[in-house]
């Protein structure tokens, strides 16, 4: 048998790497990187393998291949069935991933890659508050429809991004045993924070302070206590447009903020679920279909906002692709979030209990912010999910 060169068989770990790493800047470079890595690995000869959610994971893909089968026009669903193409980074990292070193260079290359957008975000912000006092308009009217959005497209991407990375940095700083780079660690730390709190994104907001306050409670409990004491603080320090966000959850500025929208959709959404509650209407059929099932005690004009999909996204998959393939992916998400916690039980060595607690913080915030946004539909926030995902696995291996 012919010996390969040392380089060719690293090449499916770097173009994985790349992979992972590129997404937070294009989604373009990212995948094709995932068909380079993926074809390297196949010429490699190396045993391919996949974390054991192989089971969960298929049903879903299954329901959502039926749901389009049956959905009144299929080719406008095939994206959906494309965008499983992202889930091979999980089989990616899980095959050419071997040392736990491999994944925190991963992790301090997102530190790296995420800070700069954020440093790009910070002018970007800046920018605008000089647009709006141009223009002689209110900063938070302006500002609110159109946030600063780093390297990627929207904001509701980037702080989805920007909470993954953050979450691994911040169980990076905690609780690896590793001192090198943790001061870098920490710079490119404070940068994303500052990020997301000038993002005044709520929902990211809250995925952060949920999957923080575990990591928090992790490291050292009694800070964890003081946390929100700090917050409040911070939100009274912090510019007036932060301030004016915090207070929207409960007093929205009338047609501004995106409270009223939301009740509409999820009415909508509700609506959808009820009609059809097998196969869903079918992929990518929400935005298409959703005016008829807005209630008609819903005054017109209806209030400001996305009609594209529900803005949650246990409910857009339920109403799109039918209750049995949402209770998958329910079980799909549980059962990645009981191994790594699991793992975490058995008490695994220092390097591999950063990237579970990490893992498992990214898992937590996700959850949550799903319940406002439909954050895995979008390519760049699920592959930097999975990626995490993959990680974790490497760790809850070792």
């Amino acid at each position: 048998m012919l010996k390969r060169h040392p380089v060719l068989q690293r090449a499916p770990f770097y173009l994985t790497c790349g992979a992972a790493v590129s997404i937070l800047f294009s989604i373009a470079v990212s995948q094709i990187l995932i068909g380079l890595a993926f074809a390297a690995l196949l010429l490699s000869g190396e045993r391919m393998r996949f974390p054991p959610i192989k089971l969960p994971l298929g049903l879903y893909m299954l329901g959502t291949l039926i749901s389009l089968l049956l959905s009144p026009n299929p080719a406008l669903g095939t994206p959906q069935i494309r965008k499983f193409f992202v889930f091979l980074i999980l089989l990616l990292i899980y095959s050419t991933y071997r040392t736990l070193e491999q994944v925190r260079w991963t992790v301090l290359l997102w530190g790296a890659v995420a800070a700069l957008s954020a440093l790009r975000s910070l002018f970007q912000f800046l920018s605008k508050y000089r647009q709006a006092a141009a223009l002689h308009q209110n900063f938070y009217q302006y500002y609110v429809g159109s946030r600063i959005t780093g390297f990627t497209s929207h904001w509701m991407t980037f702080g989805g991004e920007e909470m993954v990375v953050l979450m691994m940095l911040a169980a990076f700083v905690f609780l690896s045993p590793r001192k090198q780079w943790k001061i870098a660690a920490w710079v490119c730390a404070v940068i994303l924070a500052l990020s997301m709190l000038l993002g005044l994104t709520r929902g990211i907001w809250l995925g952060t302070f949920v999957a923080g306050m575990y990591l928090f409670w992790i490291w050292r409990k009694w800070l964890a206590l003081g946390v929100p004491i700090l917050l409040v603080l911070l939100v009274l320090v912090s510019p007036r447009a932060v301030r004016e966000r915090v207070m929207s959850a409960f007093h929205p500025h009338g047609d501004t903020d995106s409270n009223e929208f939301r009740i509409v959709v999820w009415r909508a959404g509700f609506g959808m679920v009820k009609a059809h509650p097998w196969f869903g209407i079918g992929p990518e059929e929400v935005k298409p279909q959703i005016e008829k099932y807005i209630p008609a005690d819903v005054p017109r004009p209806l209030p400001s906002g996305w009609y594209g999909h529900l803005h949650n996204i246990y409910l857009q998959y339920a109403a799109s692709r039918g209750i049995p393939d949402a209770l998958m992916f329910l079980w799909l998400l549980a059962k990645i979030g009981y191994d790594f916690i699991r793992a975490v039980r058995r008490k695994p060595n220092p390097d591999a209990r950063f990237v579970l607690h990490g893992a498992i913080a990214v898992w937590l915030g996700i959850l949550v912010v799903g319940f406002f946004e439909v954050n895995l539909g979008d390519s760049e926030v699920l592959t930097m999910f999975l990626s995490v995902v993959g990680c974790g696995y490497i760790a809850a291996e070792s």
